[in-house]
């Protein structure tokens, strides 16, 4: 039974198969899922078009999760996003900003649907 609203999400992930599963599940679950395999990509992404919330890996080739999140916080049409970390590196979300959500990979499917009604408007 779908319960959530529709929201745009957009996941940034270098891994294929992490972007493909959370797509799939989002999916699933009504929401609408773009995805991007480094932060250049979803900078290009997002020029486009405001998700409801990002799903960000950080540690990714080109631009990693860390640069996007400081582009993020640094413009103004992009500052009120809402951003949930994901990452298998369980000390990474101790560096983030207060307020941010960190989810630890592998992601269980009800943390994640929890979080992102939780983050996203």
């Amino acid at each position: 039974m779908k319960t959530m609203k529709t929201r745009s999400i957009l996941v940034v992930d270098d891994d294929p198969d992490i972007r493909d599963s959370l797509t799939f599940a989002l999916e699933n679950e009504g929401m609408t899922v773009r995805s991007a395999s480094n932060g250049r990509e979803a900078l290009e992404m997002l020029a486009q078009e405001r998700p409801s919330l990002i799903l960000l890996d950080l540690l990714m080739p080109e631009m990693n999760g860390w640069q996007l999140f400081e582009a993020l916080r640094a413009d103004a049409a992009l500052a009120g996003v809402p951003v949930i970390v994901i990452s298998a590196a369980p000390n990474l979300g101790q560096r983030l900003p207060p307020g941010t959500r960190f989810l630890f990979k592998p992601i269980k499917l009800a943390m994640l649907l929890a979080a992102v009604e939780e983050y996203s408007p």
